[in-house]
Parts: structure tokens; sequence; C-alpha cells
């Protein structure tokens, strides 16, 4: 059984922050460990890589007006492949939206000056996701999650090169001793590294030596330390409001209940809250 945290003391850093999962994926120091994620998590694409380069992750557009575009990790690979990889932390309005929009960067960033003739090497757009998806879009034990161009007809690919890739980690639940692969592992560790005291005995692969060393807080600076703690102060500020959030919007659902006559029984069957806090309402 793995040793978890207690009382806050964290070994760990937490990947959700953005200075957590750039130390880990975003710097050439550690793209060892970034190639063997997305090799896991494109096992059976028949895509292999190799090697990648980090590109420029602040795009200005093409004009003065146009949004910019920032992302966590935008990478190319050996065969000219593009991914962008994202820790998205929390739901947004129109996040789908926001995925396709940045992925027209990549797309748009390969046309040369002169003629073409319109080819396109592959474009990935990698979610690792805080939240599920609402309204119960996928099954509960669904978490991995291909989305290509399909014909609506036959539902064969219409267009390959164009791939989104999305990880409801809420939905990962399982333990340390019924992972069965790779990517599993990967899964495993993104949704409990900071929560770990030692390297759980089923993550000896020589990748996840190296990602626990670069992962482990002693040994950064003191300059790294105030980063992290700086990065980890706004994840938890955006956690706040986002829960206090969700549950003002339960509570306002929970007074509607009461007010139609709904016992304090299935108010709370519904919305989770205590015989108290209905009682209270």
């Amino acid at each position: 059984m793995t040793a978890m945290v207690q009382d806050n003391k964290e070994k760990y850093i937490n990947p959700y922050t953005d200075f957590g999962f750039k130390k880990l994926f975003g710097t050439e120091m550690n793209k060892d460990l970034l190639i063997s994620f997305l090799n896991a998590l494109l096992e059976g694409n028949e895509k292999e890589i190799e090697d990648v380069q980090y590109l420029n992750g602040e795009n200005l557009g093409d004009g003065y007006a146009d949004r910019r575009s920032v992302f966590d990790v935008y990478c190319m690979a050996k065969d000219g492949s593009r991914f962008i990889v994202e820790m998205q932390k929390a739901e947004q309005a129109f996040f789908k939206d926001r995925s396709v929009y940045y992925a027209t960067t990549p797309i748009r960033q390969q046309a040369p000056k002169g003629e073409w003739d319109y080819r396109l090497d592959d474009v990935y757009t990698v979610g690792i996701l805080n939240f599920e998806f609402p309204h119960g879009e996928y099954p509960a034990d669904s978490y991995r999650h291909e989305i290509k161009l399909k014909d609506v007809e036959d539902n064969h690919v219409f267009y390959d090169k164009l791939t989104f890739i999305y990880l409801e980690m809420p939905k990962f639940t399982k333990t340390e001793d019924e992972l069965e692969n790779l990517f599993e592992k990967w899964m495993f560790v993104l949704h409990n590294l900071y929560s770990l005291l030692e390297r759980p005995k089923a993550l000896q692969d020589r990748v996840f030596k190296k990602l626990f060393e670069q992962a482990e807080i002693a040994r950064y600076s003191e300059s790294e330390r105030r980063q992290y703690e700086e990065s980890k102060k706004v994840f938890w500020d955006n956690y706040s409001v986002l829960k206090t959030a969700e549950k003002r919007g339960v509570m306002k659902t929970a007074r509607n209940m009461k007010a139609d006559g709904m016992s304090t029984e299935l108010v709370a069957k519904y919305t989770g809250l205590t015989k108290e806090e209905i009682e209270s309402l």
C-alpha cells in the first residue's frame, strides 16, 4: 500500500498547477517524460514518437485583433506531427470551441510561403481534464475519449490527421494494484502524484524513477519553490471559487425544490446536501 500525504505535507509537486505541469513536461531536460506519456497515450495508433521539439507556446495570431493562444505544452514530433498538451483545471463555457480554436494554430503554421499543395501533418490536441464532461455525455467508466472528423452516415473517419484526445481524470479510480499497462500508470501518477509520499511499487519503470526525482519539492531551488507555491496558490484559489459557485448553484436548486413541496429526504438525495443545510434554507 502506497503511503499518502497527511496534514498537507507535500513531498511531490501537484501536476495540476501550471508550474508542476510545465516542470514535468515542458522542459528540454524532461522531454523524455513527455515522449513516454504521449506514446502511452497513443498506443495502438501505429505512431511511435522518437523525439520532440518544443515550439513557442504563445501565438499572437495574424493580426492585431486576433486572440492570443497560450498552450501548456506545444511541440512537434520527428515526423512533423504537432501536439498541444493542456492541463485543464476547471470546466469552462465553450470548452470544446476553445479546443477547436487552439487546433487551428498548428494547422495554419504549416502553410509555407509560395506554392503549396495543402498537404498537412497530423495535429493532436490532448486535454488532461480535472473535471467531467456534463450531462452524462460519456459513461461513468469511460475516461479516455478520442475524437476525429467522421461521416455521420456510416461512421467512417473522414479525416484522420486532426485528433482530439480528452482524459477525464476524476473518472480514473484504479488503485495501484489494478494498473495494467503504461498508460494506466501515467493516469495514476498524474491523478495521485501530489498526494504520495513515495514512489509506488507498480511504478518501477525507469521513466517514473526520473519523474519522481523531478517532482520532489526538496530538490528545488528557493526560486523554484517560490514559483511553485505561487502557482499552487492560484490553483487552489481557482478551485475554491469554482466550488463556491457550485455550492451556491446547489443551494439555489435545493431552495426551489423545497419551495415546490419536495420532502427534505428527496432534496437531500438529489442535491447531496445534509438535512441541516436543507432545513436552514
